[in-house]
């Protein structure tokens, strides 16, 4: 992990941030069920009901985009446990490090993104 400091550096800030967000999210999601079990809300009924609804299903997507986004973390750090990190998955070729440094999980080179 030593060929790429910063990158295990980013990698780890990203990593805390992440589950803080997913803590977060989770707790939010609990409030929001616990909320709409204590209540009588029939979501189909209730003009409350709908809102809570979108709500639930608007955290829970969240939920599942950060724990997409750790995945992606732990795979970054796979292949800079493996050396492989910074080196574009689809051509082979390094990934330019503005890129590395604005996403530390980019598996790609900004022109293999773009195809």
């Amino acid at each position: 992990m030593d060929s790429h400091p910063d990158a295990v550096r980013r990698l780890a800030a990203e990593r805390r941030e992440t589950e803080q967000r997913l803590a977060a999210l989770t707790g939010d999601f609990t409030a929001i069920v616990d909320a709409s079990a204590d209540s009588n809300a029939d979501d189909e009924h209730d003009p409350e009901g709908s809102t809570i609804a979108f709500e639930r299903s608007q955290v829970g997507a969240l939920i599942v985009q950060a724990r997409e986004h750790l995945a992606e973390i732990e795979t970054a750090e796979r292949r800079v446990s493996d050396g492989t990190y910074g080196t574009c998955e689809r051509c082979g070729k390094a990934i330019a490090p503005g890129r590395l440094e604005a996403r530390p999980v980019a598996r790609t080179c900004i022109d293999c993104a773009r195809r």
